[in-house]
């Protein structure tokens, strides 16, 4: 058993009667396999606006809950660690673990994570609710954890990253949920999803960061060029080619951008292995 303490909102339905603090605690009791943060909250109000800080810290307990569950709830010096890793992060901080904790206190106040407290009274430890408090997919999940941590991004880019927590087998398919994402108004596109070099960025900005995508400019159509005949003569010698439909093309341009961000996604991997390593060597006191 372990208890977990949420602040702010009353999403939690289980208010216990020994806390009367005018901030609104809730404490709750269950087993580490429990999936009650899972079930969303249709009644909690939805929030649609972070901090800089708030969005890297959610997308650490996002990202490391998905790929690292051992290791998962973070304690707060594993969330440090996380936030301010080099790699698949953009930009590089340098947060200290009491810039962290007040990034957590805010967090809490938004109901966004909880305080998870081990009975064996071990060091406390942090888990997000960002299942319970929107309306997202296991896929739709790490793409906005990918897109806290790293911002705009080409579509190959965030398939394979975002990969790397859910599998998001096609471009097909991560359109797919980019589509039910932007309808909803989390994220932001610089032109249709199905052109081809596009960006897209989560929307959860703060009105004063300004960040809102450059539209692309509208394709340039190509004027044709006149047709030549040539002689009968240089017909024969000039056997007709097929040439690749434009379509044909562009599949081909995605999938090389899709391979070589995969290529990228590997090396992170293995950077993010070797950081996972060292800090539980340090913990372990190796």
């Amino acid at each position: 058993m372990i208890t977990e303490k949420v602040f702010g909102h009353g999403f939690l339905r289980e208010p216990t009667s020994h806390l009367s603090s005018p901030r609104n605690h809730w404490m709750v009791q269950r087993n580490m396999s429990g999936s009650y943060e899972n079930r969303f909250d249709e009644e909690a109000p939805l929030v649609r606006q972070l901090t800089k800080g708030q969005r890297r810290v959610l997308g650490v307990l996002i990202e490391k809950g998905l790929t690292t569950p051992d290791q998962y709830p973070l304690t707060l010096k594993a969330s440090t660690t996380g936030a301010n890793q080099k790699s698949n992060r953009d930009p590089v901080t340098n947060y200290t673990e009491g810039a962290v904790w007040d990034l957590f206190d805010e967090l809490r106040e938004l109901g966004l994570i909880a305080v998870v407290h081990p009975e064996s009274g071990r060091t406390e430890r942090f888990r997000h609710y960002m299942r319970k408090r929107f309306p997202f997919n296991e896929p739709q999940l790490a793409i906005m954890a990918e897109l806290f941590l790293r911002g705009k991004q080409q579509l190959g880019e965030l398939r394979s990253r975002a990969s790397r927590m859910v599998p998001i087998e096609s471009l097909t398919e991560l359109r797919n949920e980019l589509r039910s994402l932007q309808e909803q108004g989390f994220i932001q596109a610089s032109g249709d999803l199905e052109r081809r070099g596009i960006e897209v960025d989560h929307n959860m900005y703060l009105e004063t960061e300004g960040q809102q995508l450059e539209k692309m400019q509208a394709p340039t159509p190509e004027v044709a060029a006149p047709i030549q005949h040539p002689a009968p003569a240089q017909v024969a010698q000039q056997p007709a080619a097929a040439q690749p439909s434009s379509h044909e093309l562009n599949q081909v341009r995605d999938e090389t951008a899709s391979l070589r961000s995969e290529v990228e996604s590997l090396r992170q991997t293995v950077s993010d292995m070797r950081e996972d390593l060292d800090e539980l060597k340090r913990s372990l006191g190796v």
